[in-house]
């Protein structure tokens, strides 16, 4: 009876001792992450969930009222976070803006290049010349403005993580318009050569490629894009369930949280020796 005592008084005070020191890790800030495009649907995911994992956390959006409200939000819940309205492809202010979330809760540990529109699901010869280089711009030409400004930070400190958001339209020949592609393949490109060349200065560089999340996108792309870009409400791939249901073998479409999880995972330590890859997660959709 002693004995059984005892180890239960053990056990007790191991928990005991595992909880404090779960309560101490998620006190300390795990140190500064970036996200861009992050005021709604997978961005706001993401930061929501970085912000859990004990990171302080730079919202930035074009959108300065979206990126407040989620900077709200984890501020609600303890955690410590910034908002800054950003054209993501321009250099000056999206330069500015990270600048200014190191200044405040630096150092520089995650930066996650999410911002991103879609195209319209154009081909090249129905695509308009100004929506190619605007899309271009947003998503590609954007990583490589975040990842310059944020290579400036870590690469001093031999340290840092950079995740990009591709897309299965990354590594396949579907998915959206010629530009939405063309972008997507570039994002996958760079962060397999930014892997290269600074995998050994201690910067690790990864990107996720979703698959069908259901999001606001096409309804911001539109709006960002302007009102001669036609209605791409219907446009595409997944835009209903039986499209869903015929692309992606699981049957349905994932989750923004299903995305959050996987940057989650490539900014941890879980994934040290993970350099230059793409995670797919698309419910089966790139392996038909």
């Amino acid at each position: 009876m002693q004995i059984r005592q005892l180890r239960e008084n053990q056990a007790s005070a191991l928990q005991d001792k595992a909880g404090a020191t779960r309560n101490d890790q998620q006190s300390q800030s795990l140190g500064l992450a970036i996200v861009t495009g992050a005021g709604s649907g997978i961005g706001a995911a993401i930061a929501l969930q970085l912000a859990q994992d004990g990171y302080a956390l730079g919202i930035i959006d074009l959108r300065e009222a979206a990126a407040k409200e989620v900077a709200a939000v984890i501020q609600g819940r303890g955690g410590l976070a910034s908002a800054s309205a950003a054209d993501v492809s321009n250099s000056i202010e999206l330069g500015q803006a990270i600048d200014a979330c190191v200044r405040s809760m630096g150092p520089l540990e995650v930066m996650v290049n999410n911002a991103g529109v879609l195209d319209g699901y154009f081909d090249v010869h129905d695509m308009d010349e100004t929506i190619w280089r605007r899309v271009i711009d947003v998503n590609l030409t954007s990583v490589f403005i975040g990842s310059k400004k944020a290579l400036e930070h870590m690469l001093p400190q031999s340290r840092g993580a950079i995740i990009n958001m591709a897309s299965v339209a990354g590594l396949n020949g579907t998915g959206g318009g010629a530009a939405y592609i063309a972008a997507k393949h570039g994002v996958v490109g760079i962060t397999r050569q930014m892997a290269v060349r600074y995998g050994a200065m201690g910067i690790r560089v990864n990107s996720v490629c979703p698959g069908a999340i259901p999001t606001a996108l096409r309804e911001h792309s539109q709006a960002i894009l302007g009102p001669d870009v036609p209605d791409m409400s219907q446009r595409g791939v997944a835009v209903n369930d039986d499209q869903v249901r015929a692309l992606v073998p699981m049957g349905k479409r994932g989750d923004v949280s299903d995305i959050a999880q996987a940057v989650s995972f490539l900014a941890s330590p879980a994934a040290s020796y993970i350099q230059g890859h793409a995670l797919v997660v698309d419910g089966g959709w790139r392996a038909k």
